[in-house]
């Protein structure tokens, strides 16, 4: 079959088994995969074209597992302003999404244990463009000395231990923070970002979602080694028995507090 055959031949989701047209194909290693099960894909997945069918099989089940965790969780700590961070902190665990949540289980976002984060990075990127004027035959050209507009985007990156992806990377502003957004200046005369309401406002919220994470994570691993520890016997000071107290620090046989 020729080149133009094999563009127009028939192609089948693995996945639902329905007919794929033309612009809907989603290629993978050793198969095919339409647009609408792709489109249930975690949004941080990003190797689709490089897994094979058996491993994007088993991410459409977690996919499809994860709509009882997101029907579980209840936000009690939310970062940001576009996308944005939920914590529901009494059961250890977060999402990072754009929707709100009368509408998670719509947007169906993955629900990541505390545990499982590895590492929280923020990134401030700036961006230098330089203002130039127009001499007398209408040609653009530099300043003397160059004059520079600056602007910044605060970029979030978190690191998890997930099957799926690895990383959760998403921008806290909506559009880009101008510090000098009316005048262009020379190098020499660059504002110092810190200045900048938006700017502090970001580079703030960055790291509160820094802290909030890595602090939940570092709970839930000390509370696992504290587990690991094998309990000691203590004499119980209301009833005097020899006891290994409780999770609540009671004996076990009168029911008080032994320590």
């Amino acid at each position: 079959m020729g080149l133009f055959g094999k563009m127009f031949e028939k192609k089948t989701c693995a996945f639902c088994g329905g007919e794929i047209g033309m612009l809907g194909n989603r290629k993978l290693e050793d198969g095919n995969m339409c647009k609408k099960c792709a489109a249930k894909l975690s949004p941080w997945f990003s190797d689709r074209r490089r897994s094979t069918v058996e491993t994007i099989g088993k991410q459409l089940e977690y996919r499809e597992a994860n709509k009882e965790a997101v029907a579980k969780f209840k936000p009690t700590l939310t970062f940001g302003t576009d996308t944005k961070v939920y914590l529901d902190e009494d059961d250890r665990k977060f999402v990072v999404t754009r929707a709100n949540p009368n509408r998670f289980s719509e947007e169906n976002p993955d629900v990541i244990d505390f545990s499982q984060v590895t590492g929280v990075d923020i990134d401030i990127d700036e961006d230098t463009t330089e203002d130039m004027r127009e001499d007398k035959e209408g040609n653009e050209i530099s300043y003397n000395p160059p004059r520079f507009f600056y602007s910044y985007d605060f970029n979030v990156i978190i690191r998890v231990n997930s099957p799926y992806f690895d990383e959760i990377k998403f921008r806290l502003n909506s559009s880009d923070v101008e510090t000098n957004p009316e005048n262009s200046v020379p190098a020499n005369m660059k504002p110092y970002p810190e200045m900048n309401q938006d700017y502090a406002e970001y580079k703030k919220m960055g790291e509160d979602i820094k802290n909030a994470l890595t602090s939940a994570r570092q709970q839930v691993r000390d509370e696992a080694a504290a587990a690991r520890v094998p309990k000691q016997a203590v004499v119980c000071q209301c009833c005097g028995a020899s006891t290994i107290p409780d999770d609540n620090g009671r004996c076990e046989y009168c029911g008080g507090a032994a320590i």
